[in-house]
């Protein structure tokens, strides 16, 4: 299939490529390279990158492919010039890679899928029989499905089924590359492809969701277990998301969790007080463990055709009372730092609910939250962007022991580690 690269190869375009770097494009990926490793750089472009990850992996052979002869041969120089010598490249396409199954223990992929005009092909390699299953799996849990007729303003049963294959595609990508948490990053131009993904979002984000098989060898993938996942191109989501599952997971806690966006609040009486409630709102990965009645109370709702074009439906429901604990990852001065807190999710009436949903997006998942000692101004004044983490605790006590362990846990990673509002110590 012949690709057109979208920004070209002008002279400007060209010395914008070729500042790329190892140590910027793939920094999270170096600490895991190790002397003697096989690895493939797909859409290499000048090799800047590609040079250094062989260094890091020398004396493993390197191969960058690439579609273009022209940065092949800068590629080339450039390998020469910093005297790297277990690297070759050569003219290959993704989607006819000329190499056999196990060549390669590395693959790295930079700014390519976006210019790729079948990003969505695993798609069409699940079959309609397979999608049907998954639907069913949805129905008998009791997910109330508001199909229509007219799929430029309404759901339709046909996008529902093509968000089903999109779920399994995701589960046997993420299995085919060994991830422990994926994105689907729909902002990258898959909005225009495919109908909306929030509502594979909040399945791969639950414990309890449809299995799906390896289609080689009928294995049921990540069995009892979710796939978290993080969405627009946040990378410190889904670092926060992973490390979130597993810790919850040791200390015996439901795992769920998801990426919120932190949408507005205004002061409302809960239980005879006046509390700051905030809406915490996303478009999608909310996983129906956080809602009442679970899958019961779950809903799928067309995306306002203004967002997704092609339709597709959102994972819907209220977020249930309990406590939770927050967080959110960020970059700082050049280094990765995490603010948490503790929080309450509340019950708000009917009517309340609704009219927040009117005044934000009403097809969305919804959580009324009470921060626990920081106020707005505060949350906004610290906050680096409109997203927020958060994963439920048993109760009010243990949320508090778990923000502290999370806490301790990402300060040995590395992070500069804050802790906001009223978080005990004992």
């Amino acid at each position: 299939m012949n690709e057109t690269y979208t920004p070209g190869y002008s002279a400007s375009a060209v010395a914008f490529m070729s500042g790329r770097s190892a140590e910027r494009q793939a920094r999270f990926i170096l600490p895991r390279l190790k002397p003697g490793m096989r690895l493939l750089d797909i859409g290499c472009g000048p090799g800047t990158i590609t040079v250094g990850l062989a260094a890091a992996v020398a004396p493993g052979p390197v191969t960058g492919v690439d579609m273009a002869e022209s940065q092949l041969e800068l590629a080339r120089d450039n390998a020469a010039q910093n005297k790297i010598e277990n690297v070759r490249f050569q003219r290959a396409s993704i989607y006819e890679l000329p190499f056999t199954d196990g060549e390669f223990e590395v693959v790295f992929a930079h700014a390519v899928f976006e210019h790729l005009k079948e990003p969505v092909a695993a798609l069409r390699e699940v079959t309609d029989a397979e999608a049907g299953a998954v639907l069913a799996w949805y129905l008998k849990k009791g997910v109330k499905f508001h199909w229509g007729s007219n799929p430029e303003t309404e759901l339709t049963e046909a996008q529902t089924l093509d968000q089903c294959k999109m779920y399994i595609a995701a589960v046997r990508l993420a299995d085919e590359f060994g991830c422990a948490t994926i994105g689907i990053q729909y902002q990258q131009g898959l909005k225009d492809l495919a109908p909306a993904s929030d509502l594979v979002e909040g399945t791969l984000n639950n414990v309890d969701r449809p299995p799906v098989k390896c289609a080689k060898t009928g294995k049921v993938l990540y069995a009892r277990e979710a796939l978290p996942h993080f969405n627009e191109v946040d990378e410190c989501a889904g670092l926060d998301g992973l490390v979130t599952y597993r810790l919850w997971r040791e200390l015996g806690f439901p795992p769920e969790n998801t990426l919120h966006d932190l949408r507005w609040g205004q002061s409302y009486p809960v239980n005879g007080k006046d509390e700051y409630v905030w809406v915490f709102l996303i478009s999608g990965a909310a996983p129906p463990a956080h809602f009442n009645g679970g899958w019961k109370g779950a809903s799928s709702e067309r995306q306002p055709p203004m967002y997704f074009r092609l339709g597709g439906g959102t994972l819907k429901g209220i977020s249930h009372a309990g406590h939770i604990v927050w967080s959110r990852v960020f970059i700082m001065d050049g280094k990765l730092h995490c603010d948490l807190g503790v929080a309450r999710v509340v019950d708000l009436p009917a009517e309340e609910t609704e009219r927040r949903w009117r005044e934000t997006t009403p097809q969305w998942p919804i959580m009324h939250a009470v921060l626990s000692g920081v106020t707005r101004d505060q949350m906004m004044a610290r906050h680096k962007s409109n997203h927020i983490q958060v994963v439920y605790a048993p109760d009010e006590k243990k949320a508090h022991r778990a923000c502290r362990i999370k806490a301790a846990m990402l300060a040995e990673m590395g992070l500069e580690v804050h802790l906001c509002g009223d978080v005990r110590l004992d």
